[in-house]
């Protein structure tokens, strides 16, 4: 058996490799802009935002490690651009690369490029008082804007002339701009005319030492900045980014909420067994009795009711004030927080109260399907011999199906067993939202909202883990229950 575990837990490395790629493929391919959803929300006066919007982008840029490669290796052309992942806004980014699929020259329009930027943050750095015609500035820097997201043959000529003109009439605009009106005509007719799309045909496969999936899985420990600064330790060390939403640290925010959702998890599923198990075999040994039908119809019954409405109802009967004011009706201990002094003991105390109703309507909906399997795995198994020969033994009917068939019927509801631990990770949206339990639900939820990226690759990323080990424990639990089964040669 140790033999086995082990190679399974060698095999975990090729599956986890997986899971961590299709994760990091779902975070780069999500559409927006990783770096614009970060910055929204600034505030401030009109100049200073533009000036420090240009320095937060780039520093967010390479704080998230988007100014290098996606992968190890790329299959691209011979024109490609080396430094096109550099460029900090996404549409311009975009926008570049198709331009030099068009036209096959990436020198030229990555010079295009940067001095289209380089006038649109010297005009947006520009006063009031630099510029006497600010409506022309402004005019400016719309049609230069839209050069640098514009990749069609008759916007580039339009808003390229239209630019151009702007620039001449102002003498002023002119000598203020670094970049002059003919280093932006020489970038725009280098794009129109200067083409080698012949070097688009020509197949070339890069490689790419450190990239961002490298990055992302192993931290940027051995890369620092200009500066010297690191910023994640990698998905393997438990370090998944920050969130886009909150900017908190995902790993911080998993760590509060996972241990509430583990809880009501495991909680539920021992009573969903101790309860769903026993009913089981009772209704096996009276098969087709009036307690094999009244249990039927009951846990059907309540198999069928939604979670939503089963909440809402247990709220307002036992934590409603003109009925029953049981239990608190959200949250999961006191408004106030806990005593600074208090134990452990004295926290389960205070927490109880607020666990007794989501842990209802965590458990009643799996007691059909539990004990259902249960009666069906006992039926089955107690057609075979070796129970014909307890009975014939006189064994009375308990120790007949509770000692010998329930343990032989263990295997479905092993393999049941074995999704706690991802839906544990996953915790329950509706549950969590209703009686507003500070979980993963609940926060699976905000960043589904919110298009929290990192958040939901996170939590794919760990279900995915979680599954592999459930599955390692139900092997280990079916060679426990059936000792027939064997694992070694």
């Amino acid at each position: 058996m140790l033999r086995y575990i082990l190679r399974r837990i060698l095999l975990f490395i090729p599956a986890l490799f997986v899971i961590s790629l299709l994760a990091f493929l779902i975070s780069t391919q999500a559409p927006g802009d990783p770096v614009e959803m970060m910055m929204k929300g600034g505030t401030g006066d009109a100049s200073g935002n533009a000036r420090n919007s240009i320095q937060q982008r780039q520093e967010l840029h390479r704080q998230l490690g988007l100014h290098l490669p996606v992968f190890y290796f790329s299959l691209g052309s011979y024109s490609d651009c080396d430094t096109l992942s550099e460029i900090p806004d996404k549409k311009i980014r975009e926008n570049a690369a198709r331009l030099i699929h068009k036209t096959g020259n990436s020198d030229g329009v990555m010079k295009y490029i940067a001095v289209l930027i380089k006038s649109e943050q010297q005009l947006q750095n520009m006063t009031s008082a630099d510029v006497i015609e600010g409506q022309l500035r402004t005019n400016v820097l719309t049609h230069i804007r839209a050069l640098l997201v514009a990749h069609e043959h008759d916007k580039i000529q339009y808003h390229g002339v239209h630019t151009l003109a702007s620039i001449s009439a102002a003498q002023q605009l002119d000598k203020k701009l670094n970049v002059s009106s003919s280093e932006l005509q020489s970038g725009w007719s280098s794009i129109l005319f200067e083409h080698t799309t012949w070097k688009t045909y020509i197949p070339v496969v890069h490689w790419h030492g450190y990239n961002q999936y490298h990055r992302w899985l192993f931290g940027d420990s051995g890369h620092p900045d200009e500066r010297g600064r690191t910023y994640t330790e990698g998905a393997i060390r438990g370090d998944f980014g920050y969130s886009l939403s909150t900017k908190l640290s995902v790993a911080t925010t998993i760590k509060e909420a996972l241990p509430w959702s583990i809880v009501f998890s495991v909680c539920s599923i021992i009573l969903a067994y101790a309860i769903a198990v026993p009913i089981g075999v009772w209704s096996a040994m009276y098969h087709n009795s009036r307690i094999d039908k009244i249990s039927s119809y009951v846990l059907f019954t309540l198999y069928s009711l939604p979670v939503f409405f089963v909440a809402t109802l247990l709220l307002f009967t036992f934590a409603n004030p003109d009925v029953f004011n049981w239990f608190p009706a959200s949250g999961v201990k006191p408004a106030m927080g806990y005593p600074d002094q208090a134990t452990w003991l004295d926290k389960l105390q205070l927490s109880l109260p607020h666990l007794v109703l989501p842990l209802i309507c965590y458990t009643y909906s799996s007691l059909a399907f539990l004990s259902r399997t249960t009666r069906v795995s006992i039926l089955e198994i107690a057609r075979q011999d070796f129970i014909r020969t307890a009975q014939a033994k006189g064994l009375s009917p308990g120790k007949v199906f509770f000692k010998h068939a329930l343990r032989n019927a263990l295997l479905p509801l092993i393999t049941v067993f074995a999704g706690i631990f991802p839906m544990a990770v996953g915790g329950s949206v509706i549950i969590e939202f209703i009686f507003t339990i500070p979980g993963m639900g609940r926060e699976i939820l905000q960043a589904v909202s919110t298009k929290d990226y990192p958040m939901i690759v996170a939590v794919f990323t760990l279900s995915g883990t979680m599954t592999l080990i459930g599955y390692l424990f139900a092997d280990i639990l079916y060679a426990w229950a059936d000792p027939r089964i064997q694992y070694e040669k």
